[in-house]
């Protein structure tokens, strides 16, 4: 195998495949790079087989049939360090061999016909939704995913589509974060996304997408990249059970107050006690050693004055997902969870007991 390639789109495709590599284990053949001369474009791959990423060059010259492997962070190492000029890669002894006017370096490779398989592209199943409103949506819940979660479907986000809309759901037993939109002609069904998916694809699209599934696996493609993922195999929780039926106070408030007065107390401690009354709201420390408080005054319109205790960076999560100027806010009683909202986004959080 021999081709010349510029170092820039080079570079950008073998840093986009560093996710995707073991980095554990360097004697692993998923710690290399694959790399292929395809019909006169440069085809290169990276797993760690749980999920994977393709990509195309198209800008090669001076060719030659063959394929190799070679690690993948070394490799990257190696093209930083090179001048923004034509590379030459080539094949010998069973090393690559890259080269840039008078500097040479040697890379032993693996046996490429070992590779692992990527998923086969036929017989899919094809999700029709705009991809821009696709990421959108599992950004918001993206905070709301759980880590290392023995219920393995915690680790990963719901897509859950239903006869009139589809529904991105993430929870952490904490809080329950869920974005929609209107569903127009896909079959109702649940696929179950891991979250380090979820974080590799906002990386990786911005632009339109085919997104297709099976029951194993989840796979995007565009013009630059082919992306897959292995599913969650699990039943996630009946979510709805969660969200509250009716509610005993709902208030619209600012959310760039909301963030000034969260951010100003929680300089010292992350948990805190909002009070709302008719006429202000009160933000408070709940540290025993400090205190910090601040008040918005506001006319609220409610009888009685009631408080909420929580974790700050689960309402920040939620306001920084936001877009429009005031978001809605939901009680029934201090000790049960409450509800925030926002134009197809809602995040309801399970508050902190405080001793009376």
């Amino acid at each position: 195998m021999k081709f010349t390639t510029n170092k820039n789109k080079f570079e950008t495709v073998i840093a986009s495949m560093q996710p995707f590599l073991e980095k554990k284990d360097s004697s692993a053949i998923t710690s290399h790079i694959y790399i292929e001369i395809v019909q006169n474009y440069l085809l290169i791959k990276a797993t760690d087989y749980e999920m994977g990423l393709e990509a195309k060059i198209e800008t090669i010259t001076d060719i030659e049939d063959g394929k190799a492997t070679v690690n993948g962070s070394n490799l990257l190492n190696i093209i930083r360090r090179l001048k923004n000029e034509d590379i030459n890669f080539e094949v010998e002894n069973n090393n690559l061999i890259i080269k840039q006017n008078k500097s040479l370096f040697k890379l032993p490779m693996y046996d490429a016909n070992e590779y692992p398989n990527f998923p086969s592209l036929n017989d899919l199943n094809n999700l029709d939704i705009n991809t821009i409103n696709l990421i959108n949506s599992i950004k918001k819940i993206t905070p709301a995913i759980d880590n290392n979660n023995p219920k393995f479907e915690l680790n990963g986000a719901l897509i859950d589509i239903k006869e009139d809309k589809i529904n991105f759901v993430a929870t952490d037993t904490r809080r329950l974060a869920v974005s929609y939109l209107e569903n127009i002609s896909n079959t109702p069904m649940q696929i179950i996304i891991p979250k380090k998916a979820i974080i590799e694809i906002q990386k990786l699209f911005f632009d339109q997408t085919k997104t297709s599934y099976d029951e194993v696996h989840l796979i995007l493609s565009n013009n630059n990249y082919t992306f897959f993922t292995k599913l969650i195999n699990g039943k996630f929780p009946d979510y709805a059970r969660i969200i509250p039926n009716s509610l005993k106070y709902e208030l619209t408030i600012s959310k760039s107050l909301m963030i000034e007065s969260i951010k100003l107390i929680t300089s010292l401690r992350p948990n805190i006690k909002i009070t709302f009354s008719s006429d202000n709201i009160l933000f408070e420390s709940v540290d025993e050693d400090s205190e910090a408080k601040t008040q918005i005054d506001i006319n609220l319109n409610i009888q009685d004055t009631f408080y909420i205790a929580v974790n700050s960076k689960y309402l920040l999560d939620f306001l920084s997902s936001t877009n429009s100027e005031n978001i809605k806010i939901g009680f029934n009683e201090s000790n049960l969870p409450f509800y925030l909202e926002d134009n197809k986004f809602k995040t309801i959080i399970m508050p902190i007991i405080l001793d009376k």
